[in-house]
């Protein structure tokens, strides 16, 4: 029998998964939650095989709560189960832990595949975004999303520029845009990244494979 938690914010959403679940015969839903926080914190009592998890959730987001639940070593393997698939959730998801992503209009059928593929170690991806996946780095632009998903796709194409060694006034010239705007775009990527000062940032981009270097 695996062991199923839920954890999503929409009551109606977790009742019908329950009532489309009842008769698997073997998947049972050992609990639910609201919120990441509220996941986080069960998972370790309930020890459940596997949990379908939300993004978007009050306080604590489902891809934190992800990272967390494997930081902490965690047995549950995580399906993410939502209505996101931007490349920025995909891969923030994937870097968490995540053994699987599938959108909330799939089948019961698919659903129930994945559960099953996550308790037995497999990950799995609905087709919408194993397309998307593929897409990516077929298009030669994984990489840097991969390590930095986070990122939005104007923070990547400044980090990009960072990373060849260009100055903020240089990048707001190129990109058009205003030098405070180029200020506060590198402000977030320290913070996203974790880093303190542009040496460290530039470091971690080339690492990646931006900048030519």
């Amino acid at each position: 029998m695996i062991r199923l938690f839920i954890a999503d914010d929409h009551p109606a959403y977790r009742r019908g998964l329950e009532l489309m679940l009842a008769g698997t015969g073997d998947i049972e839903i050992v609990g639910e939650a609201d919120t990441g926080d509220g996941a986080v914190e069960s998972a370790a009592s309930l020890a459940p095989d596997v949990i379908l998890m939300d993004i978007r959730m009050p306080g604590l987001d489902g891809i934190e709560a992800t990272r967390r639940l494997t930081r902490s070593g965690s047995a549950a393997a995580v399906v993410v189960l939502t209505m996101f698939e931007d490349d920025d959730s995909v891969f923030a998801a994937m870097r968490a832990g995540a053994h699987g992503y599938l959108l909330k209009g799939a089948e019961q059928d698919e659903i129930e595949r994945a559960i099953r593929a996550a308790a037995a170690g497999e990950a799995i991806f609905g087709p919408q975004v194993a397309r998307r996946v593929i897409a990516h780095f077929a298009s030669g632009s994984g990489s840097a999303a991969a390590a930095f998903p986070s990122l939005t796709e104007r923070e990547r194409e400044v980090l990009e520029m960072v990373a060849a060694g260009k100055g903020n006034a240089t990048i707001a010239h190129e990109l058009m845009i205003s030098l405070k705007t180029v200020r506060n775009h590198v402000s977030n990527i320290f913070t996203k990244l974790q880093v303190s000062e542009r040496a460290e940032a530039i470091v971690k981009a080339r690492e990646a494979g931006l900048g030519g270097a």
